[in-house]
C-alpha cells in the first residue's frame, strides 16, 4: 500500500495556533484525512448511516460521496451486524473499510463480529488473514439523548486482544490518527466526541501519521500529573487554567489500546500524585485500567492514592438537569484537584 508507507512520522504536537499556521475545525481534519485516504487508495471505501446526509455525520464526511462516488462512500441500512460482518470480509479480501456509526451505542450491535471474528481471525489462522479495518463512532451527548443514545463504551473494548482503540483530542490527532488506522493491518476502533467537532486546530495539508500507541504531554508539571484522553482533558485543562498556581503534567493518552505505559508511569513517578478522568464510566474502565498499572508499577513513588474521575455506576438520564451531576464538568475535575494538591 504505497501511500500508507508515504505517510510521515508526526514530528509535531500541533497545539499552539501561530500566524501564518493552516486552521482547521476537527470535523474538517477528519474529511480530509478520509478524502485523502480514498484519493490515493482504491481499496479504501467509506459507510455508514448517513454519510451521504447533507450535515454528513457530524460533516465528517460532507461531499465526500461526490467527490468518491457512492459505490465508495456508501449509505448502509440499520443492520450494524451484517454490515461489520461485511466489513471484516471485504478487510480480509484486500480491502480496508471505514464504518462510520453516529454513536458508539450502535457498536453493541456489532460486538460479536468485533470480538468474536476481526479481533481474533489473524490469530485464529495463524496470521494467513489480516482485518485492517476502521470502525468510527462519536458520542451523542448533549441533548438529552438518555441512556441508549449517550453511551461511552470504550472501557468494554479494553479486555479484548486483537483490536486497537483511538480517542484523540485535537484536530490533529484526529487527522493523523484516522490515517494511522486506516493504513494499520488490524481492526481499529475510533472514539470521537461530539463536542470536539467543531474545535480548531494546525492541522498541516500533507499526509502524516500520528503513531496509535503513543501518548503526548500536553502540559508539564511537578505538582500533579493528569491523565487521560478526547473531551474530558479539554476540562481538565480548564480546571487547570483556572489554578494558574498548580503546575501539572496533562498527558493526552490518544490511544487507549494499547496504552501508552511509558509516559504513564514516567509521570506518575515524577509527581506522585495522579487524577485520571475519562469520558466513559468509572467502573472497570480506562480510569481503573491507568490507576492499576501504576500502582503495580511505582506504589513507591505514589504520595496519594490515584484519584479517578470517569462516569458514575448508573445508566445516562436524558433530563437536563440531571446530565450536570452525571457528566464530570470543570468544577467536578478541579475539585478532584484541588484535593490531590492538599495531601
Amino acid at each position: 500500500m504505497p501511500w500508507a508507507e508515504a505517510l510521515i512520522e508526526s514530528k509535531t504536537e500541533a497545539v499552539e495556533i501561530a500566524d501564518g499556521q493552516r486552521v482547521l475545525a476537527y470535523s474538517d481534519a477528519l474529511k480530509e484525512a478520509l478524502d485523502q485516504a480514498l484519493e490515493l487508495d482504491a481499496n479504501v471505501v467509506v459507510l455508514g448511516q448517513g454519510v451521504n446526509d447533507p450535515v454528513g455525520m457530524f460533516g465528517v464526511t460532507t461531499g465526500l460521496h461526490k467527490r468518491h462516488g457512492k459505490e465508495r462512500v456508501t449509505d448502509t441500512p440499520l443492520s450494524e451486524d451484517a454490515l461489520t460482518g461485511v466489513c471484516v470480509g471485504a478487510a480480509m479480501a484486500g480491502m480496508r473499510p471505514v464504518y462510520l456509526h453516529n454513536r458508539p451505542d450502535f457498536l453493541l450491535l456489532t460486538f460479536n463480529q468485533l470480538v468474536n471474528h476481526a479481533s481474533k481471525i489473524h490469530y485464529m489462522d495463524n496470521g494467513q488473514s489480516r482485518v485492517p479495518m476502521v470502525v468510527w463512532s462519536a458520542i451523542g451527548r448533549g441533548w438529552g439523548s438518555g441512556a441508549q443514545h449517550s453511551q461511552a463504551i470504550q472501557g468494554l473494548l479494553l479486555g479484548v486482544p486483537g483490536l486497537k482503540v483511538v480517542m484523540p483530542s485535537t484536530p490533529y490527532d484526529a487527522k493523523g490518527l484516522m490515517l494511522s488506522a486506516i493504513a494499520d493491518n488490524n481492526p481499529v476502533l475510533i472514539f470521537e466526541h461530539r463536542w470536539l467537532m467543531k474545535q480548531k486546530g494546525v492541522v498541516p495539508q500533507e499526509l502524516y501519521k500520528v503513531p496509535i500507541g503513543k501518548g503526548v504531554y500536553r502540559r508539564r508539571g511537578a505538582d500533579l500529573s493528569v491523565i487521560g484522553s478526547s473531551h474530558t482533558l479539554a476540562l481538565a485543562m480548564q480546571a487547570l487554567d483556572k489554578r494558574p498556581e498548580i503546575k501539572a503534567d496533562v498527558v493526552d493518552l490518544r490511544t487507549i489500546k494499547p496504552l501508552d505505559k511509558e509516559i504513564i508511569l514516567e509521570s506518575a513517578a515524577k509527581t506522585g500524585k495522579v487524577l485520571v478522568v475519562d469520558t466513559g464510566w468509572q467502573i472497570g474502565g480506562v480510569c481503573a485500567e491507568v490507576a492499576a498499572l501504576i500502582a503495580e508499577n511505582c506504589p513507591q513513588k505514589l504520595k496519594a492514592p490515584v484519584v479517578r474521575l470517569g462516569l458514575p455506576d448508573s445508566p445516562t438520564p436524558a433530563g437536563f438537569t440531571l446530565e450536570q451531576f452525571y457528566y464530570p464538568d470543570v468544577e467536578r475535575i478541579g475539585s478532584a484537584i484541588d484535593g490531590l494538591i492538599q495531601q
